[in-house]
């Protein structure tokens, strides 16, 4: 009999998209995210996706000292494996997004994968108060925002972080990323099993209608053959419906409260675990098992919670 495929849910617990004006669910102090992470794993998710934040005003933070505050704690309470993004905010230099994983040397880190609009001020259609004053600028100015995840950034990365032990969710937040990914492997930078995440719904990158989705993983199908494990990030509403596809199609899935602040139609998520929750649902009425945290990080071929630095 063969063996049963197992599903990794990630949950990005509170990211440096949304502003804590926009929900008073999101996580924002040390113990509010370190609270988040815990109970996303506890509901089923193996991997945990962690940004920072200035706890008196919830501006992203990616220092050092702000990943500490949590990090510990959330290891001693949970056996998830922790992913440290490196892409921080996109206001960031690239010395500041590196900080945390320089330091830390997690299993994963998130790794983006090309140059790129990021627009977040369409969210001031339907957001217009805000507790604290760098909110809407932070979203109104992403009109002339660019990404900057340059050939020799992404060289930098690849080989300052990779040289720890750490691997990576690479974020593929258009085709083009795709294609980029598969010249740093054809270098020989970076080694199978490859983890793409592939995003869907980020104005500036590829949206969220099925064809894009199929055009992405068949488009990874062609660049990767079997060395890579696909998963899917879904922002707003799509969150659900593109996490049920990619599952229907043998892939993994990440939700949180980074990605999308809500749960349903007009109703805010009161935490992370519920959407890993509603997630799981999706994959057990599939008949698809769940990746506990040492399963997925035998998937990924990851380095053993024991080799990290916190």
């Amino acid at each position: 009999m063969a063996k049963q495929r197992k599903v990794i849910i990630t949950c990005a617990v509170t990211g440096a998209i949304h502003t804590p004006s926009m929900s008073p669910y999101l996580p924002v102090t040390a113990d509010e995210i370190a609270d988040a992470a815990v109970g996303a794993a506890e509901a089923g998710a193996a991997i945990i996706h962690l940004h920072a934040r200035n706890q008196q005003d919830g501006r992203p933070d990616q220092t050092a000292a702000a990943f500490g505050a949590f990090l510990p704690k959330i290891k001693e309470r949970c056996d998830a494996v922790l992913n440290l993004t490196t892409g921080g905010s996109p206001y960031m230099t690239l010395d500041q997004r590196l900080e945390p994983a320089l330091k830390f040397e997690p299993e994963v880190a998130s790794m983006n994968m090309g140059t790129m609009n990021f627009g977040l001020f369409p969210m001031l259609k339907r957001y217009k108060e805000f507790k604290h004053e760098w909110e809407e600028p932070y979203l109104k100015n992403s009109d002339e925002l660019v990404f900057k995840n340059t050939y020799r950034d992404m060289e930098h990365v690849l080989t300052v972080v990779g040289d720890l032990g750490t691997r990576f969710e690479f974020e593929c937040y258009d085709t083009a990323h795709l294609y980029n990914l598969a010249h740093f492997a054809d270098r020989g930078l970076v080694k199978p099993p490859f983890f793409i995440q592939t995003v869907f719904g980020i104005l500036g990158g590829i949206g969220t209608h099925p064809d894009d989705i199929q055009h992405m993983k068949r488009t990874a199908d062609r660049l990767f053959g079997d060395d890579y494990e696909w998963s899917v990030l879904g922002a707003g509403s799509k969150q659900m419906p593109i996490a049920a596809t990619s599952a229907a199609q043998g892939g993994h899935v990440r939700v949180g409260l980074e990605d999308n602040l809500w749960i349903g139609p007009g109703q805010l998520a009161h935490s992370n675990a519920t959407q890993v929750n509603k997630v799981r649902e999706i994959l057990e009425g599939l008949g698809l098992a769940i990746a506990t945290p040492d399963e997925a990080r035998e998937i990924l071929k990851l380095k053993g919670v024991n080799n990290v630095k916190f």
